[in-house]
């Protein structure tokens, strides 16, 4: 069976003030008048049923997320007891479907993506499921828009298979988040995709891959395996979780696996991991502005303005960040926005709980 694996643990630093601990960034109303959690699970109907969708997260975002999907039950939330990085999150999902289905075959998406073309991404993962039953771990690619320095690059490899109108490669290698010039050539190639952080194999084929890459980590997933459906589990989970190494999959299993295949899409994919993020896919006005909130705009460029209640009015600025909250109120260059995570963290090294 085809089983969709949801990450939604993160909160969403760089779309601080809005985000933050108790209300992360998967949960807000960040395009239209949906969530972006509401927006992840949407887009797999009819592809998923819905008691083959499956979320994992964090204990405390559990009720939250649930609350937004009424057909979603306890049952649909794997738990982290805390985030350990998207290996260790992915490695757990992974044992808790083949404890539930040996044949299964998962596709990881997340929670913080918006895909305009929701026909054909659920197209896209039904011909990756195709190609994964040859045991090949399958990512997404994302066919450049622009030269980004923010995403990690696939490089494609000799041509694998055609799937209908689909072509698949294998992948050459994975390039991290490089220089503009290294983007500008890699972009310009036509031999490079972004990389999505979306793949889709099966269970028993990724699960070999850990194995083989991280066997401390492997030993401690079947420990946990073991304790499934016991009275045990919840006690084993939180004496393993702890002492699991924080890995990413990229550096974890893909970059060194040796069956890997890349599908290069374009499904109007935008990572809204930042503010700047929103210009690529709300409407802006005749001055470039994305005005949100009440709001006066005079001679004023390139802003982007987020409020919940007060009036936000600016004159004569160009190119500005400017996010208010009941307690908070933030203020930047857009050209900086990515700094603003710098913010959270001296909120957090103050004990200023209540702001992050």
């Amino acid at each position: 069976m085809y089983y969709a694996v949801i990450m939604a643990g993160g909160s969403g630093t760089r779309l601080w003030p809005l985000s933050r601990r108790n209300r992360p960034k998967q949960s807000l109303k960040l395009v239209g008048d949906r969530t972006m959690f509401q927006h992840a699970v949407e887009r797999l109907s009819p592809l998923f049923s819905i008691e083959s969708i499956f979320t994992v997260t964090k204990p405390d975002y559990v009720p939250l997320l649930a609350s937004q999907v009424a057909a979603l039950t306890t049952d649909n939330f794997i738990v982290e007891p805390e985030g350990r990085g998207t290996a260790p999150a992915i490695g757990l999902a992974a044992v808790q479907l083949r404890r539930r289905d040996p044949d299964a075959t998962m596709a990881v998406l997340t929670a913080d993506h918006f895909i305009s073309d929701t026909g054909g991404f659920r197209v896209v993962l039904e011909t990756a499921r195709k190609v994964a039953q040859d045991g090949r771990l399958v990512t997404l690619g994302i066919k450049p828009a622009f030269p980004s320095t923010g995403y990690g690059y696939i490089q494609q490899g000799e041509r694998l298979d055609v799937q209908g109108d689909i072509p698949v490669y294998a992948v050459k290698r994975f390039v991290e988040k490089p220089d503009s010039g290294n983007a500008e050539r890699m972009a310009a190639s036509g031999d490079y995709s972004w990389n999505s952080g979306m793949f889709i194999w099966r269970v028993d084929a990724f699960l070999s891959e850990v194995k083989r890459q991280m066997p401390a980590f492997y030993a401690q997933l079947a420990e946990v395996e073991a304790a499934l459906g016991t009275s045990g589990y919840s006690s084993t989970l939180e004496r393993v979780w702890p002492d699991v190494a924080e890995q990413t999959i990229d550096y974890g299993i893909m970059e060194n696996a040796p069956n890997v295949a890349v599908i290069p899409v374009e499904i109007g994919w935008t990572d809204l991991g930042n503010w700047s993020s929103l210009f690529d896919i709300l409407p802006i006005d005749a001055n470039g502005n994305i005005l949100r909130g009440p709001s006066i705009a005079i001679d004023t460029r390139n802003t982007l303005v987020v409020g919940e209640k007060r009036l936000i009015a600016t004159i004569g600025v160009e190119g500005l960040v400017i996010v208010d909250t009941d307690d908070a109120l933030l203020v930047c260059s857009k050209d900086r926005e990515q700094e603003v995570r710098a913010i959270v963290k001296q909120l957090k090294q103050e004990g200023r709980s209540g702001l992050f």
